[in-house]
């Protein structure tokens, strides 16, 4: 795999929950476009977003910054944000640049499907 490319998926599941799995490095191109991908699963009518980055091993500022303005988006809607698969290096980052603050951290993607889908369930 090549780290300098993000590749992308992503899906619309039961509960509201928006899930994109990204691999690759997140710059500014990959941030907007992981923020694209989130614009139409929130069109699509998610409540929820998770972002697996099993394949990231880099996120450069841009990047995070990006994905700082994907919160806010999401917290304007009440909606969620979460993260799965972090390396070490990249929730270091997010705690410093505040992510990890209001956006949840888990280790594997099961686990916060399972919190995400409960959560939009008691809302």
């Amino acid at each position: 795999m090549n780290d300098q490319r993000l590749e992308l998926s992503s899906e619309l599941m039961a509960g509201g929950v928006g899930l994109v799995a990204a691999a690759g490095y997140i710059n500014n191109e990959g941030g907007q476009a992981i923020a694209d991908v989130i614009n139409r699963l929130l069109d699509r009518g998610a409540v929820a977003l998770l972002i697996d980055l099993e394949g990231t091993r880099i996120i450069n500022s841009i990047g995070v910054s990006i994905l700082l303005e994907v919160l806010e988006k999401l917290m304007e809607k009440n909606g969620r944000l979460a993260f799965c698969n972090l390396t070490p290096t990249i929730a270091r980052t997010f705690e410093i640049m505040g992510l990890a603050e209001y956006a949840s951290i888990f280790d594997d993607r099961e686990t916060a499907i399972e919190e995400l889908t409960r959560l939009n369930r008691a809302d």
